[in-house]
C-alpha cells in the first residue's frame, strides 16, 4: 500500500468545503471526505508549526521531542536541534520497505541538508513563504533557485518523486508539505484571487478581541473593511490552490493507475483565526497563548485505497500523534513496538471508522510551552505554570457546552470544580506518563533552546514570522 500525505500550514479547519464551508471551493478536499473518512475532533499537539510538525514525524509530545516554539534557521543564529537523532516516520518506513519522499516544508530542525531515513529530499530552504516570489529549494545535496509560486515547484517534485518508478514495485511514502495557506497573505495566482474579492466570507464570524482571564488580546484581526478583504480573497485563493495542486498529483495516481492502492492523507500542522475571536494566526496570536478551538483544531480527510461507498464522519478526538500511529500501521510496521519505543501517546485510529464503539480516548490534551491543556466535548481546561519569560499567567476553565466561544473563564467557578480537578488530574497523569524530564516545556532551559521564546511568552508578537 502506498502512502500519501499531504500536510499544510496555519489551515484551520472550518476553511474547506468539506467541512462546511460555503465559499471556498476545494472539490479534492471534498472528494476525500465524501469518499474517505472525515474527522471531526482532530487536533494539533500544539498550536504553533515546528513543535506540531515534530509530533508528527516522531508521535512524541513537544515536552518529549523538546521543540516547544517555532523554529528560525541556524543560519539565523545558535541552532536548535529539532528532532536531530530521534528516529521520526521517513525512518520507520523505509526500514519497512518503503521508497520515501519528503518534499515541501519540514520544519523541524535544519532545512539545508536531508535527513536521514528519505530516498528524496526536497524542502524549501529558509523557510521560503509561498507567496509569488524568489524560491530556494535544497534538493539532495544541491540548491535550486527559481521565481514563482512556491506550490507549484513542490508539486512538480511530487509528480517527478511518482514517476521515478512507475511500475510501483517498491510501495512508496511521499509527503508533501505546502506551506500554503500561511502568511503573507498575498501573491496567490491572480484569477484565484479575483474570484474570491467579491466573496461574502459570511461563515466567518464579526468578533472583537476579548479580555480573557485578565488578560488582553494582543494580535487583533486587521479592523480595516478593505484590509480584512484583501487578506481573506488571498487567504481563500491559497486554500483552493492546495487543493489544484493536489488534483494533480491525484490525477496523476490515476495515470499510473496507483489510485487503489494508495491512502490519501490531508491535515495541517494546526489551525488559524481569520478575524475569529477578533484575532489573526493561531496559538501565538495572544499573550499568554491561547489554546481557542480555530488554533487547535484541524482538516483531517483520510481516503483509504480504493475509496468507501460512502464518506465516513469520525467525533472522537485524534491528533498527529494518532496519525504517526496509523501510518506506521497502514505501512506494515511494527506499530505497537515502535509506539513504545518512542514513548509516544499515539493510538491507531484504523478501526475507529469501521467501529465507532472501539475504546478511545475522551480527552484532548495539547501543549504550548509552559501551558498545557485538556479538552472534553463539553469543557476546556487550561494550565499555566511558571516560567522565567514574562508574568504569571493564571489558569482557565470553559464550559464548552454553555460558552462555545470561550468568553467567560469559569476557573474559580464553585459549580464546576468537580470537573476541573478531574481534568486537571488527567492532564496530570498524561504528561507525567509521556514527557521527558530533560525536554519538559516546564523546565526553563528547556524553553529557552527555543529562538524566539520573547515573541510567545514575554512580549506580545508584532508579527507573524514568514518562516512558522
Amino acid at each position: 500500500m502506498n502512502l500519501l500525505v499531504f500536510l499544510t500550514d496555519d489551515h484551520g479547519r472550518w476553511a474547506s468545503s468539506a467541512y462546511g464551508n460555503r465559499e471556498i471551493h476545494s472539490p479534492v478536499m471534498r472528494w476525500l471526505a465524501e469518499t474517505g473518512i472525515r474527522f471531526d475532533a482532530a487536533y494539533t499537539p500544539s498550536p504553533v508549526c515546528s513543535p506540531a510538525r515534530a509530533s508528527f514525524w516522531t508521535g512524541q509530545i513537544p515536552s518529549r521531542h523538546g521543540v516547544h516554539d517555532y523554529l528560525t534557521e541556524p543560519t539565523d543564529g545558535p541552532g536548535h536541534a529539532g528532532i536531530a537523532g530521534i528516529p521520526h516516520l521517513g525512518v520507520f518506513l523505509r526500514e519497512a520497505g518503503y521508497r520515501t519522499g519528503m518534499i515541501g516544508k519540514w520544519h523541524a530542525g535544519t532545512y539545508a541538508r536531508p535527513m536521514p531515513g528519505f530516498d528524496t529530499w526536497f524542502t524549501s530552504l529558509r523557510g521560503t513563504n509561498a507567496s509569488f516570489a524568489r524560491q530556494s529549494f535544497v534538493d539532495g545535496d544541491e540548491t535550486v533557485e527559481t521565481f514563482g509560486h512556491q506550490e507549484t515547484f513542490l508539486t512538480d517534485r511530487a509528480l517527478r518523486f511518482l514517476r521515478e518508478d512507475p511500475t510501483g514495485e517498491r510501495p512508496f511514502f511521499l509527503f508533501v508539505g505546502y506551506t500554503n495557506p500561511h502568511t503573507p497573505h498575498s501573491g496567490e495566482p491572480a484569477p484565484l484571487e479575483h474570484h474570491y474579492r467579491d466573496a461574502a466570507f459570511a461563515d466567518i464570524p464579526r468578533e472583537r478581541p476579548l479580555a480573557t482571564n485578565g488578560h488582553a488580546r494582543v494580535a487583533p484581526y486587521n479592523p480595516d473593511e478593505a484590509g480584512r478583504r484583501t487578506q481573506l480573497a488571498s487567504y481563500f485563493a491559497a486554500v483552493e490552490n492546495i487543493d489544484h495542486q493536489m488534483l494533480r498529483l491525484v490525477a496523476e495516481l490515476e495515470n499510473l493507475r496507483m489510485l487503489d492502492n494508495t491512502l490519501i492523507v490531508y491535515t495541517a500542522d494546526h489551525g488559524h483565526m481569520n478575524g475569529h475571536h477578533g484575532l489573526h494566526t493561531k496559538g501565538n496570536a495572544t499573550l499568554p497563548p491561547n489554546f481557542l478551538d480555530e488554533s487547535i483544531q484541524v482538516p483531517l480527510l483520510v481516503r483509504p485505497p480504493g475509496g468507501l461507498r460512502k464518506g465516513r464522519v469520525v467525533t472522537q478526538p485524534v491528533d498527529l500523534c494518532d496519525l504517526f500511529a496509523t501510518l506506521l500501521d497502514f505501512g506494515g510496521a511494527d506499530a505497537a513496538s515502535i509506539i513504545r519505543a518512542q514513548g509516544s501517546p499515539g493510538r491507531s485510529f484504523r478501526r475507529l471508522p469501521e467501529d465507532p464503539f472501539h475504546p478511545w480516548r475522551a480527552l484532548q490534551f495539547c501543549e504550548y510551552g509552559p501551558n498545557r491543556m485538556a479538552r472534553s466535548a463539553t469543557a476546556k481546561l487550561i494550565r499555566r505554570f511558571p516560567h522565567p519569560f514574562g508574568p504569571a499567567y493564571g489558569d482557565e476553565f470553559y464550559d464548552l457546552a454553555g460558552d462555545p466561544r470561550e468568553t467567560t473563564n469559569r476557573i474559580d467557578d464553585p459549580a464546576f470544580a468537580h470537573v476541573i480537578d478531574e481534568m486537571s488530574r488527567a492532564l496530570d497523569e498524561h504528561f507525567s506518563q509521556y514527557e521527558s524530564p530533560a525536554a519538559s516545556g516546564r523546565l526553563p532551559e528547556a524553553l529557552s533552546r527555543v529562538h524566539n521564546t520573547s515573541d510567545s511568552w514575554r512580549t506580545a508578537p508584532g508579527s507573524d514570522d514568514h518562516r512558522q
